[in-house]
């Protein structure tokens, strides 16, 4: 014996209100208009009100809406046929195909159910109503029935009303607070005014999508991945699915936006820095390892810029975590002087298959096989270096060091400040053209091509910039003919490789302020579960 099956309130056609029935048996069966075996019931189910009816209720409950009427008038029905439109009760029931027939005692607990449409099991049924009630069979012409025919789907299994259905329903795990905006209303047009976008139209993050997002991810939907600064707001695994839904991702994305949270959030990152910074830092992510692949990012033709869905919008998301469960608005405590395009989103993957050198997060102690996400604080980027007709590795080595002369300005040199190079395949394949070139190897040339006498960084009518008259007067002659490379150490250059087959075009990112004052970049590794 089953469970009792739960109480409803539903309307029939007429307007009046019908529960479950509670004194003695009753009959009750779903149906739905388009269904063709629900059809075949209807007639036998109408026979069945009309034989016993007086004695045992028989109700039908529809998932059809304004289409109840026409099935009701189709089979000339006189038994209540109530409207669960929005399907709730068929979810209740935990209902998975229509006919479902359930004969109920007093207590609503099944003395028998069955789906679909077996004469055997439909006419065994009419027999033993029969009997218990001391009435006479319904008069049905089995013979003219088909012997089996199966159900139809629940009209609530649909993706998109199960989804809204579950978030409503007791037990759900959505907690966040829920915002009704009146009928009329538009809701893109209303996140703006509530200042929940970046300045481009946002997803509304429905009930329905907020739980297929959650089910990108094993974790408890109240677990909190991080506390997000300048408003200390916590981020919960559902928040930052919100966001992501706002975002436009797709639920398979949010393992890595979870990550990237974790990543900012993480005190030596220090994003509440790389927010409110006059100068404009942003986070760049980098994904390496087998999600790339399985979510289909871009790591090719076009990797740093539009036309990819995962790449966009998982950048995107956590920006939009940082907004607005962090409060990093522009204006408020968001302070770039003229802002950043990295702001709205900068997020790719690293085409790791292209690249004879250790992946970058190889690199930072990760196996080959995990998933992970890399974030840098970056202010400028990605910039292009330009050279087309280099042939030789150390010529093609020493123009990425050229193009990185600009990080900050390329009059400062001795630099503790990070950067991300993105070497495209064709400047690899020179690189690579006499044998292996490593990655140290284009650090170090980057370095020697790069140092310059500490002279040139004094400050002159050309440039107020660098050392000041007295700073080098107290240097002394020997000191300032020393030469001093572009960065402070070679560990502030990062490499990865990237783009299309076709076109000598490297990039770089330009970092923001790296070190305890600053930010330092960090890996996290993805949780796929």
């Amino acid at each position: 014996m089953s469970d009792a099956k739960p109480d409803f309130e539903l309307r029939d056609l007429s307007g009046q209100t019908h529960s479950r029935p509670n004194k003695g048996d009753s009959l009750i069966c779903f149906v739905k208009e388009d269904c063709e075996t629900c059809n075949t019931a209807a007639p036998v189910l109408e026979a069945m009100h009309k034989a016993y009816g007086a004695t045992l209720p028989v109700l039908l409950i529809a998932q059809s809406g304004d289409k109840n009427a026409v099935f009701a008038e189709r089979h000339a029905l006189t038994m209540p046929l109530l409207d669960d439109r929005t399907c709730k009760t068929s979810f209740d029931w935990d209902i998975e195909s229509v006919p479902s027939v359930f004969w109920l005692d007093e207590n609503g607990t099944a003395r028998r159910q069955f789906e679909g449409f077996i004469r055997e099991d439909w006419e065994q049924l009419s027999a033993d109503l029969a009997a218990q009630a001391g009435l006479p069979a319904a008069q049905i012409d089995w013979d003219s029935l088909p012997a089996w025919r199966p159900g139809c789907g629940s009209k609530h299994l649909d993706p998109g009303i199960f989804d809204r259905l579950r978030a409503e329903a007791d037990g759900s795990p959505i907690r966040a607070r829920r915002i009704d905006i009146a009928e009329a209303d538009d809701p893109v047009e209303f996140m703006f005014d509530q200042g929940f976008s970046d300045g481009l139209p946002l997803v509304p993050p429905t009930p329905e999508r907020v739980m297929r997002m959650l089910g990108g991810t094993h974790r408890d939907p109240q677990e909190v991945i991080a506390i997000v600064p300048p408003n200390m707001g916590e981020a919960t695994v559902e928040k930052i699915a919100i966001n992501a839904v706002m975002a436009g991702c797709k639920p398979e994305y949010l393992p890595v936006v979870i990550a990237g949270v974790e990543a900012v959030c993480n005190d030596t990152f220090n994003i509440h820095g790389v927010t409110a910074t006059t100068m404009g830092a942003a986070p760049v992510m980098v994904v390496n390892g087998p999600i790339r692949h399985k979510i289909g990012m871009n790591m090719e033709l076009g990797a740093l810029g539009a036309g990819n869905r995962a790449n966009a919008t998982i950048g995107r998301a956590l920006r939009l975590v940082i907004r607005n469960v962090g409060g990093a608005s522009t204006g408020g405590v968001e302070r770039s002087t003229l802002g950043n395009p990295m702001k709205f989103t900068m997020c790719f993957a690293e085409w790791e298959e292209r690249s004879p050198w250790p992946a970058l997060h190889v690199e930072r102690g990760f196996d080959p096989e995990d998933s992970v996400v890399t974030v840098f604080a970056m202010t400028g980027g990605p910039v292009h270096i330009v050279d087309q007709t280099s042939r030789a590795p150390d010529q093609i080595a020493g123009s990425l060091g050229l193009g990185l002369e600009s990080v900050f300005l390329s009059k400062v040199h001795n630099l503790p400040v990070d950067t991300l190079l993105v070497v495209c395949p064709e400047h690899l394949n020179t690189l690579l053209r006499d044998g292996p070139y490593t990655k140290d190897r284009l650090r170090d040339r980057i370095q020697e091509v790069t140092a310059r006498p500490l002279s040139e960084m004094v400050m002159d009518d050309r440039s107020g910039a660098g050392l000041s008259a007295a700073q080098a007067e107290g240097m002394g002659p020997e000191a300032l003919a020393k030469a001093v490379p572009k960065f402070a150490g070679k560990e502030f250059i990062h490499i990865v490789v990237a783009g299309g087959e076709a076109g000598k075009f490297s990039s770089a990112f330009h970092g923001w302020a790296t070190g305890e004052v600053g930010s330092l970049s960090v890996s996290k590794k993805i949780d796929l579960g």
